[in-house]
């Protein structure tokens, strides 16, 4: 079982024409990743590395089934990219781009949500389905086939963690990257529903930072869930007012430090963890 990934999902990418894209193409692909279309603009008819090429994403779902968008674009293309997604019927879609300017941002998701897509990201690293299907750049070798959902908002956090689960025995039924921008397609509270409601889920981790408030949407959905919920926050000795790695990561006032982040979810029911390590620890202690 997976969390919105799965592998049965026909992956259309968009923009994976340079040699990074199409390496990560390459690796999805050995993954076990069903990659049926590349989009580009101008490029329809052709065939890129054994996959066939479409103008738009409406021709790629037409022709060739696509239901799932790996979404390579710059930042000042990915408004346009996802909201051509949504309105081709894509249902999950992740975006690579940093620094997608923010009032494109809520364009796009204000158009994804409407047609009821999924959005990964933007500054996204993707997400795996150990076993089943990989949309993005996370190493495959980081992951194995488990019982774990992995929420990540720093995609350092997410890979690092991930693996340690996996070298300590511990499966993943999907890890997601939710994306470092200021915004994120999902808030980490729907993340946390999703992976909740799954059946082969047994319980989540979820790997926060400085910055924002989203876990706080989460306070709610730990105090009424029936699996164990575990959460690592960094960012404890991070000065105010400077940014600290990506876009989203940056205080902005004294409930969005990582002190406060971490007394409430450990108020709400969460086990909070000091390390990556520490994580791996508490979720087998948890699900023995």
């Amino acid at each position: 079982m997976a969390v919105l990934l799965d592998a049965s999902a026909r992956v259309a990418v968009i923009g994976a024409t340079g040699a990074y894209g199409r390496a990560q193409v390459q690796t999805m692909r050995q993954s076990g990743t069903i990659v049926v279309a590349s989009v580009s603009a101008g490029r329809g008819g052709e065939i890129i590395d054994d996959v066939p090429a479409f103008d738009t994403v409406a021709e790629a779902v037409a022709a060739a089934g696509a239901d799932t968008a790996m979404v390579y674009t710059p930042a000042a293309g990915a408004r346009d990219a996802l909201i051509e997604c949504a309105e081709a019927g894509i249902r999950l879609a992740a975006v690579a781009a940093e620094f997608v300017p923010v009032h494109d941002t809520l364009e796009a998701l204000a158009v994804a949500r409407e047609h009821g897509m999924w959005v990964v990201g933007p500054n996204s690293l993707g997400m795996i389905s150990p076993g089943a299907a990989l949309l993005g750049s996370i190493a495959p070798g980081f992951a194995r086939p488990g019982r774990i959902g992995v929420i990540g908002r720093s995609g350092t956090l997410t890979l690092t963690t991930t693996r340690i689960l996996s070298q300590a025995g511990i499966g993943q039924s999907t890890a997601v990257h939710i994306g470092g921008d200021m915004m994120a397609g999902r808030n980490p509270h729907e993340w946390l529903q999703a992976f909740l409601a799954d059946p082969a889920t047994d319980a989540v981790a979820y790997l926060g930072e400085i910055g924002g408030g989203k876990e706080y949407a989460m306070l709610d959905v730990i105090a009424a869930a029936r699996k164990p919920v575990v959460a690592l926050v960094v960012g404890r000795h991070a000065p105010p007012g400077k940014r600290m790695g990506h876009a989203g990561a940056l205080i902005g006032a004294d409930r969005e430090t990582a002190a406060a982040k971490r007394a409430a979810l450990a108020e709400a029911g969460a086990r909070v963890a000091e390390s990556p390590m520490a994580v791996a620890t508490l979720v087998a202690e948890l699900t023995r």
